[in-house]
């Protein structure tokens, strides 16, 4: 890592964890889950190793009208803060962000009221006490283009980040840092085969801080810039339904050279889901020292269910069941909002990606309440403790695990460890040297 990167990560991050007074890491995960399973793993993980947890919503996922979790931002912070006590973590070190925060959930509205619905999204978030805040107002409203001018972006995310400001000083909360721009796709995911991704050029990276420093200057928020942390760029790094691109660091040596005229500045990476550790690692050396990953958990999550669900079919009547996944078609089939509009092909293809798509698109079914019965009554079919051998086939990552006592063969353990396992290689990466 260079000096000015390493610069650079210090400064941001002691920013980012404020005045909790314990040691910077080299970059942080940021997990992006509202699964309960899920949010129990992180925080499981982190106990385990003394970390600071970065979690974060998206503005469809949580917002002040309930997003599509039915949860508003006080509602999410009550949530995670309730499993944290369950598995005793100190809330103090619990961060909590929002991403994607801007008109997106009302994009179809004019652009005026979906802006103020924005303002009060990111008012709501603040509120609540999110502290780090991703301005995403890139998108076109109703009547404009699907991509918009830098200028007008930028004065979009100026005021939010005034909205942000107020709310801060009105409610008595610490006042956020931010994270701006937004190389990547929309909340949840690219719909389309991944070649070739295109990197963020160096030019760009410089031209979007330059216009967001005019933008703030003219909107009067000239102090929120001063906590602008870190810029979303696209480094090569993306997930579809069928295949994940990898980073390749050599291709990315002329964008990390703009951090050198950036100064306290990082790069953001998301959907770093599915990355191995070696590209993990040579992400944070870049100075991408926020990694962002969700589905990927859920991925790892489903997995584990699917498994079980295999497990409970030949323990109950000799032949493998599908209780789980029948279940779960059966609801994605009679409410397909969530992936009509991303997952094509054959109707064999569409179900196939229905369930296995690495967009893990599933994951916004596990709230359903048939959903969570399915589970239920999953974990209820299963023994107290599953043969070994059946963890070997059908829950093979985790065998190793279980064999050498580590993690007991139990549904739940077994569901905690597999998301456990996803957060391993990011811990590597980010963890001090």
């Amino acid at each position: 890592m260079s000096a000015v990167i390493d610069q650079n990560r210090q400064t941001a991050l002691a920013k980012l964890f404020g005045e909790r007074g314990l040691p910077l890491p080299r970059g942080i995960t940021s997990v992006c889950s509202a699964h309960p399973l899920v949010i129990e793993a992180t925080l499981r993980h982190a106990a385990r190793r003394g970390d600071v947890v970065l979690i974060e919503a998206t503005c469809n996922q949580v917002n002040q009208e309930g997003g599509y979790t039915g949860m508003k931002p006080v509602d999410f912070r009550a949530f995670i803060e309730r499993i944290a006590t369950e598995v005793v973590f100190p809330a103090n070190r619990i961060i909590l962000g929002g991403d994607h925060l801007g008109p997106n959930p009302w994009r179809k509205l004019p652009a005026e009221d979906a802006m103020a619905r924005a303002e009060a999204m990111v008012t709501a978030y603040v509120e609540a006490g999110f502290e780090k805040l991703h301005l995403d107002t890139s998108m076109g409203c109703a009547g404009e283009p699907v991509a918009l001018a830098d200028e007008l972006t930028a004065a979009r995310a100026a005021r939010l980040a005034k909205a942000a400001e107020e709310a801060a000083r009105r409610s008595g909360r610490r006042l956020p840092v931010y994270v701006i721009g937004t190389e990547v796709p929309p909340p949840g995911g690219a719909t389309h085969a991944l070649d070739e991704l295109e990197i963020t050029r160096r030019e760009a990276v410089l031209r979007t801080l330059d216009v967001h420093r005019r933008a703030f200057a003219e909107a009067g928020v000239i102090p929120a810039l001063e906590r602008v942390i870190a810029i979303v760029v696209q480094p090569g790094v993306e997930f579809g339904n069928a295949n994940v691109a990898l980073y390749k660091p050599d291709r990315a040596q002329k964008l990390i050279s703009a951090l050198d005229g950036m100064k306290g500045l990082l790069f953001e990476a998301h959907s770093t889901d599915y990355q191995p550790a070696a590209a993990l690692s040579a992400l944070v050396d870049g100075g991408f020292a926020i990694l962002k990953v969700g589905p990927g958990l859920t991925f790892a999550l489903r997995e584990a269910l699917y498994g079980l669900d295999a497990i409970a079919g030949i323990l109950g009547d000799g032949r493998p069941g599908s209780g789980l996944a029948a279940a779960m078609e059966e609801i994605m089939l009679a409410e397909p909002s969530h992936w009509a509009g991303h997952y094509g092909g054959t109707a064999d293809e569409q179900r196939l990606q229905r369930h296995f798509s690495y967009s893990d698109r599933i994951r916004y079914y596990w709230p359903d309440t048939r959903a969570a019965a399915a589970v239920d009554e999953l974990l209820a079919r299963l023994p107290d403790e599953i043969p070994e051998t059946l963890i070997s086939q059908h829950l093979a990552r985790l065998y190793p695990d279980v064999v050498e006592k580590r993690v007991a063969p139990k549904a739940r353990d077994l569901c905690l460890a597999a998301v456990d396992a996803a957060l391993v290689p990011y811990a590597t990466a980010t963890a001090p040297r």
